[in-house]
């Protein structure tokens, strides 16, 4: 993009990082939450499961299994939340190399310019790329949500066609 040439370009090189840098914050704050969330859901888990007293029961396999489905969502959404700061990082660079750019653009040093022009684009793309893998990473957690969900909800219709009592490996069944 000439800078000289086309006075839009600088303002191009600045907004758009600036623009991506708020949705890449966006993702950090909804993140954020669902990792709480996650945490929170974990903490409950294992706190039901302390206070059992056989961790062989089926109730009890069943919240090993959730609590470590919680873990498993926890560390994809640290990971995706690197990956959200990141973005937000490079996308701050990028408009810091392209202001730097443009100021630079008056003293006509125009390897300078391209210099920090070139160096702009690659943290705007290093950050695209770290909010999109970021977000691939968000939909492997919400397939590991969905996956727990539909288990409980596979136990709950189990449990009503039964009368509501929970079946039990082995036919046996226990009423709740």
């Amino acid at each position: 993009m000439a800078v000289e040439s086309n006075p839009f370009a600088v303002l191009s090189l600045m907004v758009a990082p600036a623009i991506l840098t708020n949705a890449a914050s966006l993702l950090a704050m909804s993140t954020s939450n669902r990792l709480a969330r996650a945490v929170d859901r974990g903490r409950e888990l294992s706190k039901q499961l302390e206070q059992m007293a056989d961790l062989a029961s089926p109730t009890a396999m069943r919240r090993l299994n959730d609590l470590d489905a919680a873990e498993r969502r926890a560390i994809l959404l640290v990971a995706a939340l690197r990956r959200f700061y990141i973005a937000v990082g490079g996308f701050a660079l990028a408009t810091l190399l392209s202001l730097l750019g443009a100021a630079l653009a008056a003293m006509e040093s125009w390897q300078v310019v391209q210099t920090f022009e070139l160096a702009g684009i690659a943290a705007g793309l290093l950050a695209v790329g770290a909010m999109v893998h970021g977000s691939f990473t968000l939909i492997r957690e919400t397939r590991i949500a969905l996956a727990v969900m539909r288990d409980r909800a596979e136990r709950i219709k189990s449990r009503a066609e039964f009368g509501g009592a929970i079946s039990q490996p082995g036919g046996g069944v226990v009423d709740t």
